[in-house]
Protein backbone atom coordinates (compact mmCIF):
# COMPACT_ATOMS: atom_id res chain seq x y z
CA UNK A 1 0.00 0.00 0.00
CA UNK A 2 1.30 3.54 -1.11
CA UNK A 3 1.80 6.10 1.59
CA UNK A 4 -0.78 8.46 3.03
CA UNK A 5 0.68 11.49 3.41
CA UNK A 6 -1.66 13.59 6.14
CA UNK A 7 -1.23 17.35 7.10
CA UNK A 8 -1.95 18.42 11.11
CA UNK A 9 -2.63 21.98 11.54
CA UNK A 10 -2.55 22.45 15.39
CA UNK A 11 -0.40 26.06 16.08
CA UNK A 12 -0.20 26.35 19.62
CA UNK A 13 -0.57 26.43 22.23
CA UNK A 14 2.50 24.00 24.26
CA UNK A 15 0.21 21.90 25.79
CA UNK A 16 -2.81 21.90 22.83
CA UNK A 17 0.34 20.64 20.95
CA UNK A 18 1.26 17.78 23.10
CA UNK A 19 -2.53 16.92 23.29
CA UNK A 20 -2.15 16.26 19.73
CA UNK A 21 0.76 13.47 20.02
CA UNK A 22 -1.67 10.22 21.43
CA UNK A 23 -4.23 10.94 18.22
CA UNK A 24 -0.62 10.07 15.83
CA UNK A 25 0.51 7.60 18.19
CA UNK A 26 -3.20 6.28 17.30
CA UNK A 27 -3.24 6.76 13.75
CA UNK A 28 0.34 4.54 12.84
CA UNK A 29 -0.78 2.54 14.78
CA UNK A 30 -4.20 1.83 13.25
CA UNK A 31 -2.11 2.46 9.49
CA UNK A 32 1.50 2.23 9.57
CA UNK A 33 1.51 3.88 5.89
CA UNK A 34 0.93 7.31 7.48
CA UNK A 35 3.12 9.98 6.64
CA UNK A 36 2.32 13.32 8.58
CA UNK A 37 3.65 16.86 8.33
CA UNK A 38 2.82 19.46 10.93
CA UNK A 39 2.37 23.48 10.58
CA UNK A 40 3.10 24.85 14.15
CA UNK A 41 4.19 27.82 15.45
CA UNK A 42 7.91 28.26 15.32
CA UNK A 43 8.06 28.19 19.20
CA UNK A 44 6.97 24.44 19.85
CA UNK A 45 8.55 23.63 16.28
CA UNK A 46 10.94 21.18 18.31
CA UNK A 47 7.68 18.87 19.86
CA UNK A 48 6.45 17.41 16.64
CA UNK A 49 10.02 16.22 15.23
CA UNK A 50 10.34 13.90 18.20
CA UNK A 51 7.74 12.03 17.20
CA UNK A 52 8.88 9.12 14.21
CA UNK A 53 6.08 9.61 12.25
CA UNK A 54 6.02 12.86 11.72
CA UNK A 55 8.38 13.52 8.47
CA UNK A 56 8.39 17.62 8.18
CA UNK A 57 7.65 20.53 10.23
CA UNK A 58 6.58 23.53 9.21
CA UNK A 59 6.86 26.22 11.32
CA UNK A 60 4.63 29.26 11.28
CA UNK A 61 5.15 33.06 12.80
CA UNK A 62 1.58 33.63 13.41
CA UNK A 63 1.83 35.72 16.51
CA UNK A 64 4.65 37.62 15.34
CA UNK A 65 3.01 38.52 11.63
CA UNK A 66 0.15 39.71 13.64
CA UNK A 67 2.12 42.09 15.64
CA UNK A 68 3.79 43.49 12.43
CA UNK A 69 1.65 42.63 9.23
CA UNK A 70 3.74 45.16 6.76
CA UNK A 71 6.78 43.43 7.44
CA UNK A 72 5.54 40.49 6.91
CA UNK A 73 4.25 40.79 3.73
CA UNK A 74 7.05 42.67 2.11
CA UNK A 75 9.99 40.10 3.52
CA UNK A 76 8.64 37.61 1.60
CA UNK A 77 7.92 35.39 4.91
CA UNK A 78 4.08 35.24 4.56
CA UNK A 79 4.89 34.05 0.66
CA UNK A 80 7.84 31.33 1.96
CA UNK A 81 5.11 29.89 3.98
CA UNK A 82 2.58 29.28 1.57
CA UNK A 83 5.03 27.93 -0.87
CA UNK A 84 6.17 25.20 1.65
CA UNK A 85 2.44 24.83 2.21
CA UNK A 86 1.52 24.21 -1.01
CA UNK A 87 4.40 22.19 -1.96
CA UNK A 88 2.96 18.92 -1.34
CA UNK A 89 -0.33 17.47 -2.57
CA UNK A 90 -1.73 15.87 0.74
CA UNK A 91 -4.20 13.10 0.59
CA UNK A 92 -6.11 14.47 3.90
CA UNK A 93 -5.52 18.09 5.58
CA UNK A 94 -6.65 17.65 9.49
CA UNK A 95 -7.45 21.06 11.66
CA UNK A 96 -7.05 20.02 15.21
CA UNK A 97 -7.04 23.32 16.57
CA UNK A 98 -10.72 24.10 15.79
CA UNK A 99 -9.77 28.22 15.68
CA UNK A 100 -10.57 30.76 12.56
CA UNK A 101 -6.89 30.93 12.15
CA UNK A 102 -5.76 27.69 11.90
CA UNK A 103 -8.49 26.87 9.28
CA UNK A 104 -7.03 29.99 7.16
CA UNK A 105 -3.97 28.08 6.97
CA UNK A 106 -5.74 24.48 6.49
CA UNK A 107 -8.22 26.48 3.59
CA UNK A 108 -4.74 27.49 1.80
CA UNK A 109 -3.30 23.53 1.62
CA UNK A 110 -3.84 21.16 -1.11
CA UNK A 111 -5.68 18.18 0.16
CA UNK A 112 -8.74 16.98 1.62
CA UNK A 113 -10.08 19.42 4.15
CA UNK A 114 -11.06 17.78 7.99
CA UNK A 115 -12.19 19.48 11.11
CA UNK A 116 -14.62 20.43 13.45
CA UNK A 117 -18.09 20.38 12.96
CA UNK A 118 -19.49 24.54 13.90
CA UNK A 119 -21.12 22.66 16.98
CA UNK A 120 -17.58 20.98 17.68
CA UNK A 121 -15.04 23.94 17.24
CA UNK A 122 -14.09 26.36 20.00
CA UNK A 123 -14.79 29.19 17.21
CA UNK A 124 -17.53 27.76 15.08
CA UNK A 125 -16.81 29.70 11.76
CA UNK A 126 -14.04 27.90 11.22
CA UNK A 127 -15.67 24.97 9.84
CA UNK A 128 -16.58 26.70 6.93
CA UNK A 129 -13.17 25.98 5.92
CA UNK A 130 -13.32 22.48 5.89
CA UNK A 131 -14.79 20.15 3.25
CA UNK A 132 -15.44 16.75 5.92
CA UNK A 133 -16.62 17.99 8.91
CA UNK A 134 -16.83 15.58 12.60
CA UNK A 135 -19.22 15.99 15.69
CA UNK A 136 -16.51 15.54 18.34
CA UNK A 137 -19.14 16.16 21.89
CA UNK A 138 -17.65 18.71 24.25
CA UNK A 139 -17.06 17.59 27.95
CA UNK A 140 -14.37 15.08 27.05
CA UNK A 141 -10.88 15.60 28.23
CA UNK A 142 -8.96 17.71 25.29
CA UNK A 143 -6.23 14.52 24.35
CA UNK A 144 -9.31 12.48 24.00
CA UNK A 145 -11.50 14.61 21.76
CA UNK A 146 -8.31 15.33 19.47
CA UNK A 147 -7.89 11.01 18.96
CA UNK A 148 -11.50 10.98 18.16
CA UNK A 149 -11.17 13.80 15.68
CA UNK A 150 -8.24 11.92 13.96
CA UNK A 151 -10.08 8.31 14.43
CA UNK A 152 -12.97 9.68 12.45
CA UNK A 153 -10.71 11.85 9.88
CA UNK A 154 -8.57 8.69 9.12
CA UNK A 155 -11.31 6.30 9.47
CA UNK A 156 -9.79 3.97 12.10
CA UNK A 157 -11.02 2.97 15.66
CA UNK A 158 -8.39 3.08 18.53
CA UNK A 159 -8.39 2.23 22.42
CA UNK A 160 -9.26 4.77 24.85
CA UNK A 161 -7.28 2.97 27.36
CA UNK A 162 -3.86 2.87 25.40
CA UNK A 163 -2.39 6.25 25.45
CA UNK A 164 1.18 6.84 23.90
CA UNK A 165 2.84 10.02 23.25
CA UNK A 166 5.36 8.98 21.19
CA UNK A 167 7.86 11.16 22.74
CA UNK A 168 9.82 9.56 25.78
CA UNK A 169 11.84 7.37 24.00
CA UNK A 170 13.59 10.32 21.88
CA UNK A 171 15.49 11.35 25.32
CA UNK A 172 17.81 9.84 27.54
CA UNK A 173 15.90 8.89 30.71
CA UNK A 174 19.07 7.99 32.62
CA UNK A 175 19.00 9.18 36.30
CA UNK A 176 21.01 11.64 38.58
CA UNK A 177 23.61 9.92 41.02
CA UNK A 178 21.83 12.63 42.58
CA UNK A 179 18.20 12.62 42.20
CA UNK A 180 16.40 15.87 41.81
CA UNK A 181 12.91 16.52 41.82
CA UNK A 182 11.79 19.85 39.26
CA UNK A 183 9.32 22.17 40.47
CA UNK A 184 7.01 23.76 37.60
CA UNK A 185 6.06 26.05 39.26
CA UNK A 186 5.26 28.63 36.44
CA UNK A 187 1.94 28.96 34.91
CA UNK A 188 0.22 32.02 32.69
CA UNK A 189 -2.54 32.67 34.73
CA UNK A 190 -2.69 34.05 38.25
CA UNK A 191 -5.54 31.40 39.40
CA UNK A 192 -3.59 29.07 38.89
CA UNK A 193 -0.25 29.64 40.56
CA UNK A 194 0.45 27.93 43.56
CA UNK A 195 1.37 30.45 46.60
CA UNK A 196 5.29 30.44 46.47
CA UNK A 197 5.49 29.69 50.26
CA UNK A 198 4.00 26.49 49.17
CA UNK A 199 6.83 26.07 47.19
CA UNK A 200 9.43 26.49 49.57
CA UNK A 201 8.15 24.40 52.57
CA UNK A 202 7.24 21.87 49.52
CA UNK A 203 11.38 22.49 48.87
CA UNK A 204 12.44 21.68 52.60
CA UNK A 205 10.30 18.23 52.60
CA UNK A 206 12.05 17.69 49.42
CA UNK A 207 15.66 17.91 51.10
CA UNK A 208 14.34 15.79 53.66
CA UNK A 209 13.41 12.95 51.84
CA UNK A 210 17.12 13.30 50.05
CA UNK A 211 16.42 15.36 47.01
CA UNK A 212 17.44 18.24 45.61
CA UNK A 213 15.20 20.97 44.08
CA UNK A 214 15.47 21.83 40.26
CA UNK A 215 13.84 25.29 39.20
CA UNK A 216 13.22 26.14 35.70
CA UNK A 217 11.79 29.29 34.33
CA UNK A 218 10.64 30.78 31.37
CA UNK A 219 10.06 34.47 31.91
CA UNK A 220 11.63 37.19 34.46
CA UNK A 221 8.83 36.30 36.88
CA UNK A 222 9.28 33.19 37.15
CA UNK A 223 12.79 33.59 37.80
CA UNK A 224 12.51 36.17 40.48
CA UNK A 225 9.99 33.48 41.92
CA UNK A 226 12.55 30.32 41.40
CA UNK A 227 15.61 32.69 43.06
CA UNK A 228 13.03 33.50 46.21
CA UNK A 229 12.14 29.44 46.37
CA UNK A 230 15.57 28.57 46.29
CA UNK A 231 16.73 31.13 48.88
CA UNK A 232 14.82 29.00 51.48
CA UNK A 233 16.00 25.94 50.10
CA UNK A 234 19.05 23.84 51.37
CA UNK A 235 19.50 22.21 48.12
CA UNK A 236 18.05 23.66 44.96
CA UNK A 237 19.36 24.71 41.70
CA UNK A 238 17.70 27.94 39.52
CA UNK A 239 18.36 26.31 36.42
CA UNK A 240 19.50 28.91 33.33
CA UNK A 241 16.92 29.64 30.31
CA UNK A 242 16.91 26.69 28.24
CA UNK A 243 14.89 25.67 24.89
CA UNK A 244 12.10 23.01 24.93
CA UNK A 245 14.26 20.27 23.97
CA UNK A 246 16.53 21.10 27.21
CA UNK A 247 13.95 21.21 29.60
CA UNK A 248 12.42 17.81 28.01
CA UNK A 249 15.70 16.30 28.68
CA UNK A 250 16.06 17.79 32.08
CA UNK A 251 12.25 16.82 32.65
CA UNK A 252 13.58 13.12 31.45
CA UNK A 253 16.44 13.09 34.12
CA UNK A 254 14.18 13.70 36.92
CA UNK A 255 13.16 11.52 40.01
CA UNK A 256 9.79 13.43 40.48
CA UNK A 257 7.80 16.26 38.96
CA UNK A 258 5.38 18.78 40.94
CA UNK A 259 3.63 20.77 38.45
CA UNK A 260 1.17 23.41 38.19
CA UNK A 261 -1.17 23.49 35.50
CA UNK A 262 0.65 24.94 32.65
CA UNK A 263 2.51 23.45 29.37
CA UNK A 264 5.70 21.78 30.82
CA UNK A 265 3.63 19.47 33.30
CA UNK A 266 2.08 18.12 30.11
CA UNK A 267 5.88 17.85 28.67
CA UNK A 268 6.19 15.52 31.88
CA UNK A 269 3.32 13.52 31.23
CA UNK A 270 4.29 13.03 27.70
CA UNK A 271 8.16 11.58 28.86
CA UNK A 272 6.15 9.54 32.04
CA UNK A 273 7.63 10.88 34.81
CA UNK A 274 6.24 10.38 37.83
CA UNK A 275 4.41 13.87 38.26
CA UNK A 276 1.70 15.37 41.00
CA UNK A 277 -0.11 18.30 39.30
CA UNK A 278 -2.35 21.11 41.40
CA UNK A 279 -5.49 22.34 39.97
CA UNK A 280 -7.08 25.37 41.67
CA UNK A 281 -9.24 27.41 39.07
CA UNK A 282 -8.86 24.74 36.19
CA UNK A 283 -10.87 21.40 36.08
CA UNK A 284 -8.49 18.29 35.99
CA UNK A 285 -11.18 16.42 34.57
CA UNK A 286 -11.11 18.90 30.88
CA UNK A 287 -7.16 19.73 30.71
CA UNK A 288 -5.25 17.86 33.02
CA UNK A 289 -1.84 15.51 32.99
CA UNK A 290 -2.84 12.22 30.81
CA UNK A 291 -0.53 9.21 30.99
CA UNK A 292 1.33 7.16 33.59
CA UNK A 293 2.98 7.98 36.48
CA UNK A 294 0.26 10.79 37.09
CA UNK A 295 -1.22 12.19 40.14
CA UNK A 296 -3.81 15.49 40.32
CA UNK A 297 -4.51 17.51 43.84
CA UNK A 298 -7.63 19.43 43.18
CA UNK A 299 -8.83 22.36 45.71
CA UNK A 300 -11.61 21.49 47.63
CA UNK A 301 -12.74 24.46 48.14
CA UNK A 302 -16.45 26.60 47.38
CA UNK A 303 -15.62 28.16 43.88
CA UNK A 304 -13.42 25.46 42.42
CA UNK A 305 -12.57 25.49 39.78
CA UNK A 306 -13.91 28.40 38.52
CA UNK A 307 -12.05 28.85 35.34
CA UNK A 308 -11.30 32.44 35.97
CA UNK A 309 -7.68 34.18 35.11
CA UNK A 310 -8.10 36.68 38.35
CA UNK A 311 -9.60 35.24 41.83
CA UNK A 312 -12.62 36.66 42.52
CA UNK A 313 -13.10 35.37 46.01
CA UNK A 314 -13.99 38.11 48.53
CA UNK A 315 -13.75 36.06 52.04
CA UNK A 316 -11.17 35.54 54.15
CA UNK A 317 -7.80 33.62 53.27
CA UNK A 318 -4.11 32.58 54.78
CA UNK A 319 -3.17 32.17 51.13
CA UNK A 320 -3.86 33.77 47.74
CA UNK A 321 -5.46 32.35 45.50
CA UNK A 322 -7.84 31.26 48.87
CA UNK A 323 -8.61 28.17 47.11
CA UNK A 324 -5.13 26.96 47.68
CA UNK A 325 -5.20 26.69 51.28
CA UNK A 326 -6.82 23.05 50.37
CA UNK A 327 -3.83 21.95 48.59
CA UNK A 328 -0.29 21.49 51.22
CA UNK A 329 3.32 20.83 50.52
CA UNK A 330 2.53 17.67 52.63
CA UNK A 331 -0.68 16.61 50.34
CA UNK A 332 1.33 17.28 47.27
CA UNK A 333 4.61 15.04 48.35
CA UNK A 334 2.43 12.25 49.81
CA UNK A 335 0.65 12.76 46.39
CA UNK A 336 3.88 10.57 44.94
CA UNK A 337 2.60 7.75 46.80
CA UNK A 338 -0.41 7.61 45.17
CA UNK A 339 0.41 7.56 41.65
CA UNK A 340 -2.11 5.48 38.93
CA UNK A 341 -2.71 5.74 35.62
CA UNK A 342 -4.82 8.67 33.90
Amino acid sequence: MADMNVLIVKISSLGDVLHTLPAVSDAVSANNNLRFDWVVEEGFAEIPAWHPAVKTVIPVAMRSWRKHPVKTVFSGEWRRFRQQLKATDYDVVIDAQGLIKSSIITRMARGLRCGLDRHSAREPLSAFAYQKRMTVPWGQHAILRVRQLFAKALDYSFDENNLDYGIAGYFDHSKSEDPYVVFLHGTTWATKLWPQTCWIELAGIANDAGYSVHLPWGNMEEHKRAEVIAAGCERAVVLPAMSLAGMAEELAGAARVVAADSGPGHLAAALEIPTVSIYGATDEQLTGTCGVNQAHLSANFECAPCLNRVCTYSGSAEVHPACYSTVTPSDVWNGFDTLINY
